[in-house]
């Protein structure tokens, strides 16, 4: 299913007075609610459940994020222009980056290393949901733009592959 579908489901919810929509297409299947404070929810579950243990991270006060240096020799985020050259993975959905499988084991990916096209190289949760993020390309990772635990938003670079 289509990202241009799935945006037309979602101005037909806003729209109507329903208050959850499920929609399937072959294996594919997408539902959206409305949630309380008048959002929307999408969910696309992976193709295959992946259980995988977090621990629950501890509420913890809303700060600056950390800069990295280049970050903070510049005052502010790594725009798209200051990323490595290589291909960019970005995030697919809005959720909680991780990436380990659970925290006592080591990272899936670490700069340097070659990984091969539909290798994990971290997870996102979404919903109580664990979605692998897999290399798109085969290569070695040349940058990773996030660290474990930290919130990411849709299309939001997370690894850049040369």
């Amino acid at each position: 299913m289509d990202l241009r579908k799935i945006k037309k489901l979602i101005d037909l919810l806003e729209e109507s007075n329903l208050a959850e929509i499920e929609i399937k297409e072959g294996e594919e299947s997408v539902r959206l609610a409305r949630m309380p404070r008048g959002g929307v929810a999408v969910s696309v579950p992976p193709p295959a459940p992946l259980h995988l243990e977090h621990a629950p991270r501890a509420a913890q006060p809303t700060t600056m994020p950390m800069q990295s240096p280049v970050d903070a020799a510049t005052g502010g985020s790594r725009s798209n222009s200051e990323l490595p050259d290589g291909h960019i993975v970005r995030s697919p959905m809005v959720g909680t980056f991780y990436a380990s499988p659970s925290p006592d084991k080591p990272a899936f990916v670490k700069v340097g290393q070659a990984v091969k096209q539909g290798e994990t190289m971290g997870i996102i949760e979404a919903m109580k949901m664990f979605n692998p993020i897999e290399a798109e390309v085969s290569g070695t990772v040349l940058a990773i733009q996030c660290e474990s635990g930290q919130p990411v938003e849709f299309d939001q670079p997370l690894f850049v592959i040369g």
